[in-house]
């Protein structure tokens, strides 16, 4: 049987990354291990000069929403009793971005959910949960049952009733 020591978990704000946040809460409390939050914004790129303005304020918002998410799973985790718990975002693609985060912290379990927000992406070229399944040197968990999680104590709940 595997040991984790560093556990990787993407987060977006969808039901589908609470659901891989709480399977990464349950693994690395039962391997006593760290805890990798991260959240990726898509790069927003100007399609043209004026659009540069617009792309700096969106980029403010994407930052802010990144910062109150991150606090808020942090949060979170430490309620569940974790104790060794990072945070981490970048501005970028998820699929990339997450797996170098993984390798950067040598991360020995990724957890990602089964779909994320961005629906038209999966269509056109695949979800981020497919790719990183196929390009991760580590192990990865793709979550998706909440109702074991939810009958192991945690509850999983939309980001707007919290």
């Amino acid at each position: 049987m595997p040991y984790y020591e560093r556990i990787l978990v993407g987060v977006d704000g969808s039901e589908s990354s609470e659901v891989a946040f709480y399977r990464a809460i349950e693994i690395t409390k039962e391997y006593h291990a760290q805890l990798l939050i991260v959240h990726i914004s898509e790069e927003k790129i100007p399609t043209a000069p004026l659009d540069a303005g617009a792309v700096t304020i969106e980029m403010s918002r994407d930052k802010s929403f990144s910062e109150s998410l991150l606090e808020n799973y942090d949060e979170m985790a430490r309620k569940h009793g974790l104790k060794h718990v990072k945070t981490l975002s970048n501005y970028g693609t998820p699929k990339t971005e997450i797996l170098s985060f993984a390798s950067m912290h040598e991360a020995d379990l990724i957890v990602c959910g089964a779909t994320g927000l961005n629906a038209m992406e999966r269509i056109f070229i695949g979800s981020v949960s497919q790719y990183i399944t196929r390009h991760a040197t580590c192990d990865v968990l793709i979550a998706r049952n909440s109702q074991k999680i939810e009958s192991s104590g945690l509850s999983i709940k939309s980001s707007s009733e919290r």
